[in-house]
């Protein structure tokens, strides 16, 4: 119930269900592509505590939501009652923009759907190298097939993946597309392919037409050339042909039609095109490989943030699928590795307790490849962690880039890619070379962070009364003091919502904990934002999941806009209704804009009473 309530706010504020072409979502975030971006409410949704960031890049509107996102997109398509075929543009509902964001968005709506395995099967492979490696495992073992098997499926059937989820992206019935793709990877077409390597006879005839053949197992733009090409002749032929046989003839036009256009013309060209990328890669980063290394480890981040990463994966898997190897993915470890090891300095460095705690999190999180909560929550804010990140990873990236080290299965970059690293023929000086570049870029981003990423203060860690003032929070409730990491409700207790603190309430009232105006309630008046005349952003959530109760137990004496004092009453609830309901009455307080605040302090006692000093920040 709590991701439907986030899911109902983040539909009013981008311009309703109406407005929305299509919706994905990846690792962290939720991706619109919306008609009219100038409907979305940007600032708005920002303000949501469920929300860490908006972003507006590559033709897409994305929600930064953290791990929980998958439940908030189920929560949403549900919310909007999207259908299955609406979770991705037809290429005919383009939105304009330039070139480069409409090809971003196509990029990111083919291969978002199956990130999650596709980073899975790479991880898999790099593992089984170690244990080869290591004399855990022999190749002619039964173990090793199996596990080989599940790791390289994906990659081998690759076409079939792509065909489904490009049928989606161009708007056609991803079943044909899919089973195009299976036509690239059938065996009597490899069996073809082999046979002509063996007797060095590469072409053979379609109705007299000469076809070159080629294995397309693991190839990337191939299939998804023949998906667009194969889109858009079915949507020509359902135009002309009759409503009691297009659901037959149009598939039929699309096989009989594609298939062979692909093997003629549509695949060799693709193959050309795909070999030209790597080799042109592989020349620019011959030049210079530690020049390259250094400008990914300084920008890969950047181009995170703003989801223009996209376009560098298709790339990665046109190497291994083309040359057998990826000399990019290593170099963005140390990307990942400077932004978690900022975020470490971090959580050694502060003394407040709810940022220690946010900091930790996104190290565990950044560590596994997931950088959102670091960079959105911990360093960015904070502006010179964020720097020295990407001055580590730029350092590291030189070094790995120097070393020649390649990655020879797909992933992202997290600690399992330093296993992707081992070469074919084992351990050698570019494994070490990779190691040596990252951990460098941990350890720099660390350092800096430690002697120079956060401003100084001398106040003690310990509690201490303080004499309220613009930068003081008052208890908005008598009851008992907890701190976030203590209430059962991971987003809130991760800290990634915000700092500051919960409260176990012994009475049924909440008041005003400082003068401001009423910034947000929600429709179910269990929780209520606050904006003090200072610019404090506060959140006071009744209890954990109470919105399940529908607004039944909460009375709110205010509405949003109204201007109040401190002390005044804001609302009133029933503590033993929703006892007796079996909802926990533990009430997080967080300030939502704490990234602008150095030190958010707690200043009361183990017990509160209302109207008494509760948090105090210190501004920046």
């Amino acid at each position: 119930m709590e991701y439907h309530t986030l899911a109902q706010d983040i539909l009013s504020h981008i311009g309703g269900r109406e407005n929305i072409v299509s919706l994905v979502h990846c690792a962290t975030r939720l991706r619109f592509k919306l008609k009219d971006n100038h409907k979305a409410d940007a600032e708005g949704l920002k303000k949501n505590p469920g929300v860490i960031m908006v972003v507006e890049s590559g033709g897409q509107f994305q929600v930064v939501i953290g791990n929980h996102v998958h439940d908030v997109w189920q929560a949403v398509r549900s919310e909007a009652g999207l259908a299955d075929e609406l979770s991705a543009a037809t290429e005919g509902e383009k939105t304009g923009g330039n070139v480069f964001n409409h090809l971003i968005d196509i990029v990111s709506g083919i291969f978002t759907p199956f990130i999650g395995i596709l980073a899975a099967s790479g991880i898999l492979k790099g593992l089984l190298a170690l244990a080869v490696v290591c004399g855990w495992l022999s190749v002619e073992s039964g173990t090793y097939k199996i596990w080989f098997a599940a790791s390289d499926a994906l990659f081998f059937f690759f076409p079939l993946v792509l065909g489904y989820t490009a049928g989606k992206k161009f708007g056609g019935n991803p079943f044909i597309t899919m089973v195009i793709g299976g036509a690239l990877t059938h065996p009597t077409m490899i069996a073809a392919f082999n046979a002509s390597q063996q007797s060095g006879e590469m072409t053979d005839a379609f109705l007299g037409i000469p076809v070159t053949w080629f294995n397309y197992s693991a190839s990337v733009i191939p299939i998804i050339l023949a998906a667009w090409v194969s889109c858009w002749l079915e949507k020509q032929s359902s135009r002309r042909l009759p409503a009691s046989m297009k659901n037959f003839f149009a598939p039929l036009i699309c096989l009989s039609v594609t298939v062979p256009l692909t093997f003629l013309v549509i695949g060799p060209l693709a193959t050309g095109l795909s070999q030209i990328l790597a080799n042109g890669y592989q020349w620019i980063y011959a030049l210079a490989p530690w020049l390259a290394g250094a400008a990914l480890g300084a920008l890969w981040q950047v181009c995170v943030i703003f989801g223009l990463h996209w376009g560098l994966v298709p790339l990665m898997i046109n190497n291994l699928a083309v040359l057998g190897h990826d000399s990019m993915l290593p170099m963005l470890l140390p990307a990942v590795m400077g932004q978690v090891g900022a975020a470490l300095g971090v959580f050694l460095r502060s003394r407040d307790a709810r940022q220690k705690m946010l900091a930790g999190s996104s190290v565990t999180a950044g560590i596994f490849g997931i950088t959102e909560p670091a960079v959105y929550g911990v360093n960015l804010p904070l502006r010179r962690p964020f720097i020295f990140g990407c001055v580590a990873g730029a350092i590291g990236g030189a070094i790995v880039g120097f070393s020649s080290t390649h990655v020879y299965s797909f992933g992202f970059a997290n600690i399992f890619t330093i296993a992707q690293m081992i070469p074919p023929g084992g351990v050698d000086s570019t494994l070490w070379g990779g190691i040596a570049g990252t951990l460098l870029a941990l350890i720099l981003g660390c350092g800096m962070t430690l002697v120079a990423g956060m401003p100084r203060n001398t106040t003690p860690d310990a509690a201490l009364p303080v004499t309220p003032g613009e930068d003081d929070i008052l208890s908005p409730m008598t009851g008992t003091v907890l701190g976030l990491g203590q209430i059962p409700d991971a987003t809130f207790a991760s800290g990634l919502l915000g700092q500051g603190v919960a409260i176990i309430p012994s009475d049924n009232k909440v008041i005003a904990p400082f003068a401001g105006e009423v910034a947000s309630l929600f429709q179910t008046r269990h929780a209520i934002g606050l904006l003090s005349h200072s610019g404090i952003e506060l959140l006071i959530h009744v209890g954990i999941n109470t919105v399940r109760l529908d607004g039944k137990p909460f009375t709110a004496h205010v509405q949003v806009g109204d201007v109040f004092r401190a002390g005044d009453l804001l609302l009133e609830f029933d503590r033993q209704a929703i006892l007796d309901a079996g909802y926990d009455l533990a009430t997080p307080i967080i300030i939502t804009n704490s990234d602008e605040y150095p030190e958010v302090m707690t200043v009361a006692g183990t017990a509160v009473t209302a109207g008494t000093p509760l948090l105090s920040v210190t501004r920046q």
